[in-house]
């Protein structure tokens, strides 16, 4: 096995150690975050996570013009009764992220998102991971045979994700 092999075979063990162990929506964007910097070496700072109850068909948006992605608080918690696997959830979660962080790095249409979510998912995790699979096929792929058109979810108001981003930089008030 060549060096470059070794490397990638030894980063994409890094991102699904990483997938598997996060804890929380602010360690699925750290993973997001570097996952993009190491493949299509970008990155923003400033992104702020709102959770609202929006409809099933609907995973995430990025308002185009701010640092907000909204998330699909209702849609998550489906997830979470339906697979009771965090790694599945972190995947799901994951893959709503990068496809808005890609929209928010200026990656509009969905033509143009929806392969770098691929591509950036197959090059961190691997062909066979279920991050990659999501990519490839939806992330809806996970809730397959869940009657979503039955859950009636309740509408919440919308709340603010504390401390999502870490900041790398100290700032003098």
């Amino acid at each position: 096995m060549s060096e470059a092999e070794k490397q990638k075979n030894s980063r994409i063990e890094l991102y699904r150690s990483r997938i598997e162990k996060a804890e929380g929506y602010a360690e699925v964007w750290e993973i997001v975050k570097d996952s993009v910097k190491d493949t299509l070496d970008e990155h923003r700072v400033g992104m702020m996570l709102f959770l609202d109850d929006l409809p099933f068909q609907l995973g995430a948006y990025h308002p185009l013009g701010t640092n907000n992605i909204v998330l699909n608080r209702a849609l998550v918690q489906v997830v979470e009764a339906a697979t009771k696997s965090k790694r599945l959830v972190n995947s799901f979660v994951y893959s709503l992220l990068l496809h808005e962080y890609l929209h928010a790095l200026g990656y509009v249409p969905e033509s143009q998102v929806r392969p770098l979510v691929y591509r950036v998912s197959r090059a961190c995790f691997g062909e066979d991971h279920t991050v990659t699979r999501l990519a490839e096929r939806s992330p809806w792929a996970l809730l397959r045979g869940v009657p979503l058109s039955e859950i009636e979810a309740p509408k919440r108001v919308m709340e603010i994700v504390k401390d999502f981003e870490k900041s790398t930089k100290d700032y003098i008030v």
